[in-house]
């Protein structure tokens, strides 16, 4: 081996280890931030105690959620029903832990399939450029034209009733705002010197957006999921009211609510703790994404990169 490639694999060795320690500061620093502020810690507790809930339901309910005993209907709470029953009978937290379940994996569903769709649409019009951005952000801009809710509404009106048609419903309105965020984080990540390095020593376009476009715009990505997830929890729960979500016996919070509002007066718990649920879960995953919003600031991961990475 000749000594100028010793010297080439000595500063390659020294960049790597240089680029290993600046990340484990940076993650060290984004660690100590987020722990710093109680909202955050608040909001993580309410979601962890959320993903725990929907996890373990069947050993959490004291009862099945869909069974149904007439003589013990719209009691109050007991020992028995720690909550209540409704007007067939149920008990009231058996179909809130179970309905924990229903939100979360609507909720995983539709960002997941969001996120995807606004991720490929984003890079591709976002590293393309030309004529291939115009028509993607003209098609994004024509979705976002039209309220997210209402143009879910018709959506999910023309499918019919059934959480399936739900979650395609939320994805197909869902996805522009991805598409949105990550062009934006690409056209500003596509002109950084790396980038532009990588070009210049002829590496693929497919090389350079999996190793240095995704990972530098997924920082933005992940606060938007983090709030998505509480947009679409409430949107679930708004079309599930209105009888095109969940149908009963389903343990749906929505659909709790819709069941039980003509007793809101005689027995206010069946409306009051599904609501207090949908209420807790949104409050949960909008402080989550605000923490994870501070410290996932562009322009820390800016000023990191800037230093080597």
């Amino acid at each position: 081996m000749s000594e100028e490639t010793t010297v080439v694999e000595r500063m390659r060795t020294t960049a790597g280890d240089t680029r290993s320690r600046l990340v484990e500061a940076y993650h060290s620093r984004t660690a100590r931030q987020f722990r710093s502020n109680t909202l955050n810690l608040i909001g993580l507790a309410i979601v962890l105690g959320l993903v725990l809930t929907a996890v373990f339901a069947p050993y959490i309910a004291p009862h099945d959620p869909e069974e149904q005993h007439l003589r013990d209907r719209l009691e109050g709470p007991s020992a028995e029903h720690p909550l209540g029953t409704d007007q067939l009978g149920q008990d009231v937290l058996s179909r809130l832990v179970f309905g924990a379940r229903v939100s979360l994996k609507i909720g995983l569903a539709v960002v997941g399939i969001s996120l995807a769709i606004g991720t490929a649409v984003g890079v591709t019009a976002g590293y393309a450029g030309g004529y291939v951005d115009e028509g993607l952000m003209r098609l994004v801009d024509v979705l976002l034209a039209f309220p997210g809710l209402l143009l879910a509404l018709v959506i999910a009106g023309i499918l019919g009733p059934s959480l399936t048609n739900i979650m395609i419903a939320l994805a197909i309105v869902g996805w522009t705002s991805y598409a949105r965020v990550v062009r934006g984080s690409v056209l500003s990540v596509k002109e950084q010197e790396y980038v532009k390095s990588s070009q210049l020593m002829g590496t693929g376009r497919l090389r350079i957006v999996g190793r240095h476009i995704l990972p530098n715009v997924m920082g933005p990505v992940v606060v938007l999921a983090t709030l998505d997830m509480a947009t679409v929890i409430l949107s679930t729960a708004g079309l599930s009211f209105l009888g095109l979500g969940a149908q009963p016996p389903t343990p749906e919070w929505g659909t709790m609510i819709s069941t039980g509002r003509e007793y809101l007066q005689s027995a206010p718990w069946v409306v009051n703790f599904p609501g207090l649920a949908i209420m807790l879960a949104v409050l949960g995953f909008n402080l989550l994404g605000d923490g994870l919003r501070d410290v996932l600031d562009p322009r820390e991961e800016e000023s990191v990169q800037n230093k080597g990475l």
